[in-house]
């Protein structure tokens, strides 16, 4: 490719694996995940951010969802998708084998952005989207 002119790959992170990075848990994460986080671009489906307040208000994290996304930004350089809700949500729609708002949204979210790698951990969302990885 001409210099200048290289492809940007990203990668989506579901919550999980964002929560991890955030905690430093990254024995968690699975060796080709580990690889997946080193070589591309990170993004986080703003449902991400919301789940993560989810997460606080019924005390299964201890942080506030905005103190959560500023560290992973600041420190590992993890940015917040501003891909067009609307064709997030034509793509969640589509997602009926799962009932979960969260994930429908977080998968529509890398499928459209061209079925963008999403890294989970979640069987689930391996089992029905292809771009999925752990």
């Amino acid at each position: 490719m001409a210099q200048g002119l290289e492809k940007v790959v990203i990668a989506y992170l579901d919550t999980h694996v964002a929560v991890w990075l955030y905690a430093g848990l990254t024995a968690r994460l699975s060796k080709e995940a580990q690889r997946r986080i080193e070589e591309r671009e990170l993004l986080l489906s703003p449902m991400v951010l919301l789940e993560f307040q989810y997460l606080y208000e019924r005390n299964r994290i201890a942080i506030e969802a905005e103190a959560v996304f500023e560290y992973l930004n600041s420190t590992l350089e993890i940015g917040l998708c501003g891909f067009p809700f609307g064709a997030v949500a034509r793509a969640a729609a589509a997602n009926s084998w799962t009932s979960d708002p969260f994930d429908r949204i977080i998968v529509g979210h890398a499928q459209a952005n061209r079925n963008a790698l999403l890294i989970t951990a979640d069987h689930e969302i391996r089992r029905h989207y292809t771009g999925a990885v752990w």
